[in-house]
């Protein structure tokens, strides 16, 4: 069974640091309501609780590899 770490710390609401064995994020965003978060490794995610049978959706972008 691996090893795993994580960890998220508040800063203020609406603001949390999430911190893992590979990389450091931040997150913008409410409980329930639309988040982003932006991580050290350049994925970029976007997600949305909508009403209904609808359920969560989430928007990825990975960096590109290209520089």
């Amino acid at each position: 069974m691996p090893i795993t770490f994580r960890k998220s710390f508040q800063l203020i609401p609406g603001v949390r640091i999430n911190l893992n064995r590979n990389s450091k994020s931040v997150t913008f965003g409410f409980k329930n309501g639309p988040h982003y978060t932006r991580s050290s490794t350049g994925r970029r995610t976007t997600s949305l609780d909508l009403p209904g049978p609808l359920g969560w959706r989430r928007t990825t972008t990975r960096r590109s590899r290209n520089r």
